[in-house]
């Protein structure tokens, strides 16, 4: 039960309009690989997902 009361936290139309960013889907971003490099300013990251299909971003 306290799962599905974080996922509606979690959702946009929930979220303060103060703090709302732009949801962009994981899938977008990844397009069909299973990690992607992401250069920010001088560093680069590394998105990837991991074996049990979470996010984890590296620098």
């Amino acid at each position: 039960m306290s799962e599905q009361r974080d996922v509606e936290r979690l959702t946009p139309a929930s979220a303060p309009k103060e703090e709302s960013a732009e949801v962009i889907c994981s899938d977008t971003i990844l397009k069909g690989n299973q990690e992607v490099l992401i250069q920010h300013g001088e560093t680069t990251y590394r998105l990837r997902i991991t074996q049990n299909g979470k996010l984890i971003l590296c620098k």
